[in-house]
């Protein structure tokens, strides 16, 4: 029986994802500048509006790690899983995750933070 609290643990995966989502972003803004793009100021301008919603998102999701003592560390890494401890309360749950299911989890992220981007700039421009 797992002694963290689903909430918590739900938190902490979510900013370990977006952790991950966010070094994404940032690899590919670099891409995007050195990259063979002929226009390159409207990738660069989602890809900023993405960062600026995941680090807004994960900004919270820290405080609210911070505030409840949860910690997520990850542990090992191997061919095909990567295991992630899950702190808090004093106890720690340890989970393996299957690495194409950790880059799906990312793919998704990416894309909800596209379309939150994309209605920011929508919501902007009725305005």
């Amino acid at each position: 029986m797992a002694h963290i609290k689903e909430k918590e643990l739900d938190k902490a995966s979510r900013y370990l994802f977006l952790t991950m989502a966010l070094t994404v972003i940032k690899q590919d803004r670099h891409h995007i500048i050195n990259g063979n793009y002929k226009i390159k100021e409207p990738y660069l301008e989602l890809i900023g509006k993405m960062e600026m919603v995941a680090r807004e998102e994960r900004r919270h999701l820290r405080k609210f790690m911070d505030d409840h003592h949860v910690q997520v560390v990850e542990t090992s890494r191997h061919e095909s899983f990567t295991t992630f401890s899950f702190i808090a309360e004093g106890y720690e749950e340890k989970r393996n995750y299957f690495n194409p299911a950790i880059r799906k989890k990312v793919e998704l992220i990416l894309q909800e933070l596209m379309e939150k981007a994309l209605r920011r700039t929508n919501a902007s421009l009725e305005k």
